[in-house]
């Protein structure tokens, strides 16, 4: 498994149980596997791998909010060049992904 692959399977493992933001949860809980594994991991990395994962059909962005409608799920990946501080924008795993992530394939 090369870095790229290495990074959408974590973030996809990331966003596999719940909706997640890439500010508060994703970037810091992949930041800390590549650590791990002996690599740096930029926003930059995150979000690219994102890109790849909605594009592919394996993972949805969302605004969540606390009014109705609490979820929308958003047609394309959203611009995200500044980090979040508000945490309206958050991605899940799709069942497309969700097979991916169980058959462990490398063609994420």
């Amino acid at each position: 498994m090369d870095r790229t692959e290495f990074l959408r399977y974590f973030v996809l493992s990331e966003i596999s149980d719940d909706y997640e933001n890439i500010d508060q949860v994703i970037f810091p809980a992949v930041t800390r596997i590549g650590r791990d594994h002996g690599f740096d991991v930029e926003r930059s990395d995150i979000i690219e791998a994102l890109k790849a994962l909605v594009a592919h059909g394996l993972a949805d962005a969302y605004i969540l909010s606390s009014r109705e409608p609490f979820s929308v799920r958003l047609d394309s990946m959203p611009t995200l060049d500044a980090p979040e501080v508000d945490f309206k924008t958050y991605f899940l795993i799709t069942k497309k992904g969700r097979n991916s992530l169980v058959g462990r394939s490398t063609n994420i």
